[in-house]
C-alpha cells in the first residue's frame, strides 16, 4: 500500500484537465513528454526503490568466512561480474547459471544497478524541463486572452460578445508582434525531439552500449528455439553475478573468497527498460512527425490554409485567404493555441470578426491617415480590466 501511494503521487501528470479550467498551450505529442513519459520515469524510479516488493536489491553467498552483510553491502557498492563466453553453456551441467563459471576469460562488470534510480529520476526531470521553459515563456498568454470563453457555452449571448470583441481587438492590435512568442514554442518543441533522442543514446551509453539493440535482440529471443537460444534480458540484466572479496588471513596473507550474488533488482530492471526502449522508440517517431508538423506550418502557407479548413472547419474561401496573407507565424499559432481552447463555432465567429476588422483596415488605409492604437497588454484582456477602468474612473470624478 505504501508503493501504490507513491506511485499514485505523480499520477497529476497524467490527469485529464476540462478546458473551462486550464488552458491548452501545446500539442498532444508534446504533452507525451512532461506529462506522460514524465510519470512513468518518476514511477519506474519509485518502484525500483521500493525493497518491500523484491526483498533485499542483492544477496550473496560464500564459503561462510566473510559475514553475510559485510559482502552484500561490499558487492552492492563495488560491482559484480559475469563472464560473457558461458552464457550459452547447459544450465545445470557446464554452469550453474549464465555467465558463471571459473575466473578465466573475458569478465563483464556491472555496477549501474546502483545508479538506476537516479537515472530515472534524472530522466523524468529532463522531460519535464522543455514544458517549464516553455510555460516561462509563455507567461499564461493563451489562458488570459481566453478568460471566460474556455469551454462549450458562456452564461449569456451578450457576454460571449463582448469577450470576442475584445479578443479579437487584442489579436488584431498585436498582429505580427508574436513570432518571438512562435519561436519560443517551436524550441522547445525541437528541444523535445532531441531530448528523447538523446536518451535512447544516453541509456545505451549507460548500460555499456547494450540498449541501442535490447529490444530488437528480445523479439528476436522470443522467436528463436528454445534450446539454442540465449535470453538478452538475462544478459544485460542477469540476476546471478559473481563477486571476489579479499581480506586478510590470521598469519597475514591475502586470501580470496568468491560469493555468488542474487541481484532481485534486476527483475525489474529488465522489465523498465525493455518498455523504456519501445516506448522511446514510438515517442520519438512521434516527436519527429511532430516537429516536421511545425516546420510545415512555417514554411508553407499551403499547411497553414489546410489547417484551417480542415482542422477548424473555416471554410469562408475569402476569410483563409485573407488571413493567410495578412498574418505571420507567430499570429497563426496564437489562433491556433486558441482554437484548441475554445468551442469550434465561437472560434470562428473569432475568425469571422478578425477577417471583418482587417478588410476594414484595408478599405481605411487608402483615406486618410489614422493614428495607429498602442497593443493593449495581457492586463486589458483580462474579465477583471474593465471593472478596474471603470473605478479609476470614479475615482478621479
Amino acid at each position: 500500500m505504501a508503493v501504490f501511494g507513491l506511485v499514485s503521487a505523480v499520477a497529476g501528470f497524467v490527469k485529464v484537465r476540462y478546458l473551462i479550467d486550464k488552458a491548452i498551450i501545446d500539442n498532444m505529442v508534446f504533452r507525451a513528454h512532461y506529462r506522460i513519459t514524465a510519470a512513468i520515469l518518476f514511477a519506474c524510479c519509485i518502484i525500483v526503490t521500493a525493497n518491500n516488493l523484491i526483498g533485499d536489491p542483492i544477496n550473496c553467498i560464500s564459503d561462510g568466512a566473510v559475514p553475510g552483510h559485510v559482502i552484500n553491502t561490499y558487492c552492492w557498492i563495488t560491482y559484480t561480474f559475469t563472464l560473457p563466453a558461458n552464457n550459452v553453456k547447459q544450465i545445470g551441467t557446464h554452469v550453474a547459471h549464465p555467465g558463471l563459471g571459473g575466473d578465466y576469460g573475458e569478465k563483464r562488470y556491472h555496477s549501474y544497478y546502483q545508479w538506476v534510480p537516479f537515472m530515472l529520476f534524472f530522466q523524468g526531470v529532463l522531460f519535464y524541463v522543455p514544458h517549464w521553459m516553455w510555460k516561462q515563456w509563455e507567461e499564461g498568454k493563451i489562458r488570459t486572452i481566453s478568460e471566460g470563453m474556455r469551454g462549450a457555452t458562456m452564461d449569456s449571448k451578450g457576454e460571449r460578445h463582448a469577450r470576442m470583441q475584445r479578443l479579437v481587438q487584442y489579436i488584431f492590435d498585436t498582429m505580427h508582434l508574436h513570432n518571438s512568442y512562435a519561436a519560443g514554442y517551436f524550441f522547445c518543441e525541437a528541444l523535445n525531439f532531441f531530448n528523447v533522442v538523446g536518451n535512447i543514446f544516453f541509456i545505451d551509453t549507460f548500460l555499456g552500449g547494450a540498449f541501442l539493440t535490447y529490444g530488437s535482440d528480445v523479439v528476436k529471443f522470443s522467436n528463436m528455439n528454445q534450446e539454442q537460444r540465449t535470453d538478452p534480458m538475462i544478459e544485460v540484466f542477469p540476476r546471478v553475478t559473481k563477486c571476489t572479496f579479499h581480506k586478510f588471513g590470521a598469519s597475514g596473507t591475502i586470501q580470496k573468497h568468491d560469493a555468488l550474488c542474487v541481484l532481485a533488482l534486476n527483475i525489474l530492471n529488465e522489465k523498465i527498460y525493455i518498455f523504456l526502449w519501445f516506448w522511446f522508440i514510438v515517442l520519438a517517431v512521434m516527436s519527429g512527425l511532430a516537429l516536421l508538423y511545425s516546420m510545415a506550418v512555417v514554411l508553407l502557407p499551403s499547411t497553414r490554409e489546410t489547417i484551417l479548413k480542415k482542422r477548424f472547419k473555416f471554410g469562408t474561401p475569402a476569410g483563409v485567404s485573407t488571413l493567410i496573407r495578412k498574418t505571420q507565424v507567430g499570429d497563426f499559432l496564437l489562433l491556433h493555441l486558441l482554437g484548441q481552447n475554445m468551442n469550434m463555432v465561437v472560434f470562428n465567429e473569432v475568425l469571422d470578426e478578425l477577417c471583418r476588422l482587417i478588410h476594414a483596415e484595408g478599405s481605411s488605409s487608402g483615406t486618410s491617415p489614422v493614428s495607429v492604437p498602442s497593443a493593449p497588454s495581457t492586463l486589458e484582456m483580462s474579465p477583471i480590466y474593465p471593472e478596474i477602468e471603470q473605478f479609476s474612473k470614479d475615482t478621479e470624478i
